[in-house]
């Protein structure tokens, strides 16, 4: 797309890449439950994670993963992935309303009925802190949409060690997490405990919640998390970290991180 960029006073007229975004339908076992506006690509990872953590699978297993329920994928343009299970996962109940590529919940759901089938994650030793410091940076380098558009998030599943496993980008946050949880439902590497999740802007009570059902034990955020999102991080025992700058970040759950040295020195008030 041609767009007219204006700098040190100077006008001029040059393509630019924008990224694109489309609604997809999800469904389960032939049922509508979910249609989100998404970044196209790893369609099958965004609804298999969909249906992951929001409870729609019950421990079931899938299948199979298809794009249209009935008739041809190229009449749907690839817009409707149908998730299988065999008719194994509980009968599905439909999300009222679409989800935008901003917000995933949109009120359909309370928090209780969302965590009420997530126990507690086991306690880890946290992650060192000289692993987070430039983690975003590490990420960053595996965005490729965002390097030429400028418009996506990013979600990125990551090691103790601080190895980037597995990057996801949408213009969506949650989608990208789905993608990501998706990609690992399909490995078999739920629940990912011992792992950490990364995700680019805030952490939201949904981020957290996906988190939380795929076992992360650390997710950590570049800016801040909501006051929701840290309460219910320090219900599911999930190392929740916030503005992670160089040598700077803030951990929001738990309250407190022990006597690990490689955390710094406590001062007074700590």
């Amino acid at each position: 797309m041609l767009v007219t960029t204006v700098e040190g006073g100077l006008r001029r007229r040059r393509p630019d890449e924008l990224i694109v975004e489309e609604p997809m339908s999800i469904q389960l076992d032939g049922t509508l439950v979910a249609t989100t506006m998404r970044t196209p690509g790893h369609d099958y990872e965004l609804a298999v994670g969909t249906c992951f953590t929001d409870g729609l699978l019950g421990g079931a297993p899938v299948r199979g993963v298809r794009y249209c329920a009935d008739g041809s994928a190229v009449d749907s343009e690839f817009n409707v992935v149908t998730v299988e299970t065999g008719g194994l996962a509980p009968t599905p109940t439909p999300r009222l309303g679409n989800t935008t590529s901003s917000c995933g919940l949109c009120g359909t759901e309370s928090i209780d009925q969302l965590c009420t089938w997530l126990a507690p994650l086991p306690a880890l030793d946290p992650i060192p802190f000289d692993v987070l410091r430039d983690l975003s940076d590490r990420v960053l380098d595996a965005q490729g949409l965002f390097a030429s558009t400028g418009a996506v998030h990013a979600a990125a599943a990551f090691s103790r060690n601080g190895q980037i496993l597995l990057t996801r980008e949408d213009v969506g946050r949650h989608n990208a997490v789905d993608k990501v949880v998706g990609r690992l439902l399909l490995d078999g590497a739920l629940p990912a405990t011992g792992l950490g999740l990364f995700v680019s802007g805030r952490a939201s009570i949904e981020l957290v919640q996906k988190a939380w059902a795929a076992g992360f034990g650390t997710l950590v955020a570049v800016s801040a998390p909501t006051a929701l999102a840290a309460q219910t991080a320090r219900r599911a025992g999930l190392t929740l970290i916030g503005f992670v700058r160089g040598d700077r970040l803030n951990v929001y759950a738990p309250e407190r991180i022990g006597d690990d040295p490689r955390w710094g020195s406590p001062t007074t008030g700590a």
